[in-house]
């Protein structure tokens, strides 16, 4: 049967034992605390339901205008969301909408390399990037990002890992799930890189905006020195991902960034543009973040501080430094797998968190939990977890 699919779906399609244990807690009707939310939608915010609803009622949605770029309105309304964020020199030219950031690293990832060729992509991080370059034949290299009081990524190792074969470097800014943001000297770093080995960069900024001191922090969509392609979306910008939004702003120097934009487009026309009504709406559902994200922001320090004073009622588990993102991080006592650990807390404290290997993180001994969570839930589970570790 194997033969008749090709080799880049190879992959184990039976559940693993933590997917494995989750079916069978939920068959048995049990309650469990999920603190692995990642669904905004379901978090319990308040959304302006009249205007994000009504926004999709235009009747200019019944004429097809198949822009491979998407729609020049809603790439202007993208443009004005960098704008302030102090990006200005975005023209609404260089960005190309998409229906999610997966799709957008589908787009660059074919637009850069060639069957077998490599993109560095950062460890831990966000757990797709293998299924990703399967889809687009390339090979994923990891580099390691280091925590030592706060998280920096390893040059010696990026530098390494660069061979003839490498054609680009995914930065996640934050980080998911470490929620640390590129620093500035880390950018300068990253364009010499690529402009010593002709590499792009490839930047996921969905929660760039949820930095937990409240700052507006810098975009890689601005960035000029090295050819730079920024992915980001209203999925989490306006915590709306069942509106399948997202974009690629394309940015560097000027005759690769032409060239890079010519291709994408064609690229874009070959798949189609998005749907209209979410294109004509895009002004509306970017302007939805002003509410929203002050409500997530909230929720996640809210959390945070929770978990902060819970922590600080024992001494064996201890959170690692977090500057945004909907994430945290636990370093815990590594006396078994990460998997097994998640595995018992799941069965016996009927409490979902994610295992560190999920996000690959580089051992045993880490816990991910959602901080999106509704307190309630949030609190209790945090308290049984911590319980348990204690016994």
């Amino acid at each position: 049967m194997s033969r008749m699919f090709s080799r880049r779906t190879d992959w184990k399609l039976t559940p693993n034992r933590f997917t494995h244990a989750q079916q069978e807690v939920r068959a048995q009707g049990r309650e469990v605390l999920d603190l692995t939310i990642s669904n905004p939608t379901r978090a319990g915010l308040r959304y302006d339901a009249e205007a994000i609803l009504g926004a999709l009622v235009n009747p200019e949605a019944l004429d097809y205008d198949p822009q491979p770029k998407g729609l020049r309105s809603a790439r202007e309304a993208i443009v004005s969301y960098y704008r302030e964020h102090e990006a200005f020199n975005i023209d609404p030219e260089s960005v190309v909408l998409t229906t999610g950031t997966s799709e957008g690293y589908s787009y660059v990832f074919r637009l850069l390399a060639n069957p077998d060729d490599e993109i560095l992509v950062p460890k831990p991080s966000y757990p797709l990037f293998d299924f990703f370059a399967d889809l687009a034949d390339v090979k994923p290299v990891p580099y390691p990002l280091i925590y030592d009081h706060g998280w920096l990524m390893d040059f010696p190792s990026l530098y390494k890992a660069v061979n003839h074969r490498t054609r680009a470097v995914v930065i996640v800014h934050p980080n998911n799930p470490t929620g640390h943001y590129v620093k500035n000297e880390e950018q300068a770093a990253l364009n010499k890189l690529c402009h010593e080995h002709k590499l792009a960069l490839i930047v996921d900024e969905v929660f760039l905006d949820f930095a937990l001191d409240g700052s507006l922090r810098s975009t890689f969509a601005a960035n000029q020195k090295a050819l730079t392609f920024t992915l980001s979306g209203i999925s989490k910008i306006s915590a709306l991902p069942q509106m399948k939004l997202a974009w690629i702003a394309t940015n560097g120097p000027a005759e690769q960034v032409d060239a890079a934009l010519s291709r994408l487009e064609v690229i874009a026309d070959t798949y189609l543009s998005l749907n209209a009504p979410v294109q004509l709406a895009t002004p509306v559902l970017l302007e939805q973040r002003k509410n929203i994200q002050a409500l997530l922001i909230d929720r996640l320090r809210g959390n945070l501080a929770e978990l902060d004073t819970q922590l600080a009622r024992q001494k064996i588990c201890q959170r690692l430094e977090v500057e945004g993102g909907w994430y945290a991080a636990l370093r815990v006592p590594a006396t078994k797998s990460d998997e097994d650990l998640a595995i018992e807390l799941l069965q016996k404290q009927l409490v979902l968190v994610h295992p560190g290997h999920f996000y690959d993180f580089p051992s045993d001994g880490y816990l991910v939990v959602s901080l999106i969570t509704r307190p309630e839930i949030f609190s209790e589970g945090i308290g049984r977890v911590l319980g348990a570790l204690a016994e």
